[in-house]
């Protein structure tokens, strides 16, 4: 049987990574890493040289017809882009589309949540999908909930801190508001099961590895450490006050990436713990399909195994280079 070809944009990074790292131990796949011109020398590209895999270089940006160029013979386009790069695929959905592409899986792995200024990323990437529905572009959209990597409050020790890029030691109206979480590792191995099967085709798909309050996360945190949790509560209203001073810094300094970062998570805040939209239940009400039930024999890593790999050193920090 041949391999299913996959153009992977953004291979070398977080969720890229991680998918990448799954459609190679899959092995039934061959895939073209497509990276930006201006990123050729960096280290991480040359390890991918260093793999033997196939690389090509471009920019969302190119025309039409260049990037065309590079999706012939491709069955599957995945983008795993830099968020807040959202938004800039256009050419490469025409592309797709004139290369007769059978799958565009646009970047998502994120939580649920309906279109209209609830989250403005979520806004971008429901203008991206509707590029891809004008041109009856074959597509698979995967959400995935919010990573265990970003959902684990400091512990008094500090030994947490390592690994740790926003700290959730604030418990929003009670702690109570059920979310989906997923290990970032989990992203990718599912990812690949997604892409291979038909019944994915043209859907919008929803999975995770673990369903938990912070109520729950703390709980088990406090378990695994044996340290009693310095926690603080806020309210919607202190929500929305943060989300309010959030939007002011970055209209005063749009380039600042930290202030963008914190604009996201004062968002994701008020979708995940106040609207409560990260959910099977609000998932399935915005027409995705339940991926666990896809693939039941998928085992995802539950947050408790991986709270034992976070205190035992061995969880990489996202997004290193941001300082917030």
């Amino acid at each position: 049987m041949s391999k299913q070809t996959v153009f992977l944009v953004g291979a070398t990074g977080e969720t890229g990574e991680s998918i990448l790292r799954a459609l190679l131990d899959d092995g039934s796949f061959e895939v073209t890493c497509f990276i930006r011109t201006a990123s050729a020398h960096k280290p991480s590209v040359q390890r991918l040289k260093d793999k033997g895999l196939k690389v090509v270089f471009g920019e969302l940006s190119d025309s039409t017809e260049n990037l065309a160029n590079l999706l012939v013979g491709i069955d599957t386009v995945i983008l795993s882009i830099f968020a807040f790069d959202v938004g800039v695929e256009a050419s490469l959905i025409q592309a797709a589309s004139m290369a007769r592409v059978k799958r565009f899986v646009p970047c998502g792995f994120g939580t649920p949540c309906p279109r209209g200024g609830v989250m403005a990323l979520r806004d971008l990437k429901e203008v991206v999908h509707d590029q891809i529905f004008t041109l009856h572009l074959g597509y698979t959209i995967i959400d995935v909930g919010y990573w265990y990597e970003i959902s684990s409050p400091r512990v008094p020790s500090g030994k947490f801190d390592y690994a740790i890029m926003v700290p959730r030691n604030k418990v929003i109206e009670g702690g109570t508001a059920p979310n989906m979480l997923i290990a970032k590792k989990d992203v990718g191995a599912i990812t690949a099961r997604i892409i291979k099967d038909d019944r994915t085709l043209n859907k919008r798909v929803y999975v995770c590895g673990d369903i938990l309050t912070q109520n729950e996360i703390n709980s088990i945190v406090e378990e695994k450490t044996g340290e009693k949790l310095e926690l603080t509560n806020e309210t919607t209203a202190d929500v929305r006050k943060d989300l309010d001073q959030m939007n002011r810094a970055v209209q005063d300094d749009p380039s600042n990436l930290a202030h963008k970062y914190r604009l996201s998570n004062a968002q994701y805040n008020l979708s995940k713990y106040v609207r409560i939209d990260n959910t099977p239940e609000i998932a399935e009400y915005l027409g995705y399909i339940d991926g666990r039930k896809l693939f039941p024999d998928y085992v995802f890593q539950k947050f408790s195994d991986f709270v034992n790999d976070l205190a035992a050193g061995r969880v990489q920090r996202p997004y290193p280079h941001v300082s917030l």
